[in-house]
């Protein structure tokens, strides 16, 4: 299994820019939970959105709802994440992650992730 995050940049505050992951080896189906994390520098990596693998339930970190949205392509076996209002601290590094046994309640736990993409630099100028 391979995910691969592409999209990232740099934006300035207020904008929007969208990511996105897109598997291979299994298709999205196949996972329970799929979902992006985030790591900005000196920071641990923190729970952004994640979208559940059979149904498309949705779920966020309270500090991008409203902003960001998760996501999915079943044909493309894509995820994807848009961010509008963009603000300078959601500068980080964005990471794609997928797992087959995690269950609801441990969506927001990097630890529950099987599977990890290579991250995309999202930078947000003041």
């Amino acid at each position: 299994v391979q995910l691969q995050a592409s999209g990232g940049g740099l934006v300035q505050a207020g904008g929007s820019l969208s990511i996105s992951c897109e598997f291979s080896g299994r298709t999205l189906r196949d996972f329970r939970f799929m979902g992006w994390f985030r790591q900005a520098p000196g920071k641990e990596r923190e729970f952004v959105a994640a979208i559940s693998g059979s149904g498309g339930r949705t779920y966020g970190a309270d500090s991008v709802k409203g902003r960001f949205t998760i996501s999915r392509d079943n044909a493309k076996n894509t995820v994807y994440l848009q961010m509008n209002s963009l603000k300078p601290e959601d500068t980080a590094v964005y990471y794609c992650v997928a797992g087959t046994r995690l269950i609801l309640s441990s969506v927001r736990f990097a630890s529950a992730y099987e599977y990890w993409g290579q991250g995309t630099q999202v930078t947000v100028s003041s």
